[in-house]
């Protein structure tokens, strides 16, 4: 089986980068990672990938225009051959015009049962708002931020004196669980 090409983007410790890295490895795993790209030169996970033989690059965007830093970041994957994106933690908005170069083949993995809770503290907003569930979204990406179409969905309890840390805590095995299975999935289906 020829393995589809990754690029994985991420900004920081880069969990579920690894999880990826570490699906991928399998037999049956329809993609392999080729390229571990981070808008953090000192993002964590950048040494987790090189220690997993994967190629990294890093860039910071500081003081860089939003599409100028995009143009450098798509530069690098299609030097890679990447053909998916997964964001895994990547903290940057993406321009419209890298967004629609990847129109299909990028996914994210978002902390929210979504369309609830789009954007960031989506654990506490759950927890305010008295709902029985959290959990992960894996979607694909679009202009508009965590509105792509959803792949693949993991619901977690919220628990009776539940903070934002311990629900994020729970939700966190839950996405190392779903975004392999989900990514390796869509893929197989778009191959």
């Amino acid at each position: 089986m020829t393995k589809a090409p990754l690029g994985i983007l991420i900004s920081g410790r880069g969990s579920n980068m690894a999880r990826l890295i570490e699906a991928a490895r399998a037999d049956d795993c329809p993609y392999e990672v080729v390229l571990v790209a981070s808008n953090n030169p000192e993002a964590a996970g950048l040494a987790t990938a090189r220690n997993a033989g994967i190629a990294t690059f890093a860039h910071s965007h500081k003081g860089l225009p939003r599409a100028e830093f995009d143009m450098i970041m798509d530069g690098a994957l299609r030097d890679a051959g990447v053909r998916y994106i997964a964001l895994a933690g990547y903290m940057r908005i993406l321009s419209d015009a890298f967004v629609t170069g990847w129109t299909g083949r990028m996914l994210n993995i978002h902390p929210s049962l979504l369309p609830l809770y789009k954007g960031l503290d989506t654990h506490g907003r759950a927890i305010t708002a008295g709902d029985a569930e959290g959990g992960c979204s894996v979607h694909l990406v679009t202009p508009e931020l965590d509105d792509g179409r959803v792949i693949a969905q993991a619901r977690v309890p919220i628990l009776p004196g539940d903070t934002a840390d311990s629900l994020a805590a729970r939700v966190l095995v839950e996405e190392h669980r779903l975004y392999p299975e989900a990514l390796a999935a869509y893929i197989r289906d778009h191959g």
